[in-house]
């Protein structure tokens, strides 16, 4: 057959070491979907791979050993999948579109953990309606506290949940259980004065853990939503790192700003010659620097009065020799 394997990419398929065959990746945004979508993948998989199904780092799923003669059919088959999971697609029964930014995923966020502090599900699949279809390599994930059970400063953009405590001296009888919980799971910013709990604004992490713990109910978390942003972590060959902070207390609408100024950034700089044409994200800003990378993902962004920015990253990990 004459494949372009450029197209085959973007239309999330996978070149093999099988020739002739090759691999869908179906994505699952927040990694969340209904049960009812595993019949239409266990069907593509027994009718048209081999019969098994791979899951991904990314909570996603892999098919593999699909004949390429196939994919037409296949893309019908996944319409329903793909419409039910809301997957911006550029035309309808063409399958999944762009294969660059990877899945958006996250934890299973508030509705299930009691650490978490927000709906992970429901911001996931917001940013992904706000950045799909995308071919440039930039991947986003989030978790909903600083726990970090997904690994997010693992990626280009690490987005934590957090929450402003707040206390209801009234309710509180002492007892100091969020204090000894605070000092001993997070970083001792609680401690007991005049026989009330007082935080520390500057050592609180906003993690919640002073919420699960009272017994009374004298702390709530705020009706304020807020994020831990940390930037440019990633894996690789050349030199891979944690993310680090890029904006503590900050709000919905300013990551998701931030995220798309960002792919105005890399059309910006990116290096047309990398391999593939993907240069990773995380090497355009060691290659401008942090304060150009800084000016462009700021632009137009409304902080709101509690976000701290960073005044500067210096990022470290590990270099390969």
């Amino acid at each position: 057959m004459d494949i372009n394997t450029k197209i085959l990419k973007k239309n999330a398929y996978r070149i093999t070491k099988k020739r002739g065959l090759t691999a869908i990746r179906i994505r699952v945004p927040g990694g969340h979907m209904e049960a009812k979508h595993f019949d239409v993948l266990k069907d593509i998989a027994e009718k048209y791979g081999n019969g098994t199904v791979h899951l991904t780092t990314r909570q996603g799923f892999e098919i593999p050993d699909i004949e390429m003669k196939y994919i037409p059919e296949i893309n019908k088959m996944l319409q329903p999948v793909i419409e039910g999971l809301g997957i911006n697609q550029v035309d309808p029964y063409t399958g999944y579109s762009a294969a660059g930014t990877r899945n958006v995923s996250s934890c299973i966020g508030n509705k299930v953990c009691p650490f978490g502090n927000y709906d992970t599900t429901s911001f996931a699949k917001r940013i992904e309606k706000a950045i799909f279809p995308n071919d440039y390599h930039v991947k986003v994930a989030l978790t909903g506290c600083p726990n970090d059970c997904l690994k997010v400063r693992q990626h280009d953009f690490g987005i934590m949940g957090m929450t402003e405590p707040q206390y209801d001296a009234y309710r509180c009888v002492g007892c100091q259980a969020c204090v000894t919980n605070c000092k001993k799971r997070a970083t001792g910013a609680l401690s007991f004065e005049n026989f009330k709990v007082v935080r520390d604004h500057e050592k609180c992490i906003g993690c919640g853990e002073c919420v699960g713990k009272c017994p009374t109910g004298a702390w709530t978390r705020s009706k304020e939503k807020y994020y831990r942003l940390a930037i440019m972590g990633r894996s690789g060959k050349k030199n891979p790192r944690l993310a680090e902070d890029f904006i503590v207390w900050v709000d919905e609408d300013s990551i998701i700003k931030i995220i798309l100024n960002t792919y105005d950034y890399i059309q910006e700089y990116i290096d047309r010659d990398a391999p593939g044409g993907k240069e990773h994200i995380g090497y355009i800003v060691d290659r401008t620097g942090f304060e150009e990378y800084k000016k462009w993902a700021l632009k137009d962004v409304n902080l709101g009065p509690k976000a701290k920015v960073a005044h500067n990253i210096y990022w470290s990990g590990i270099y390969y020799k």
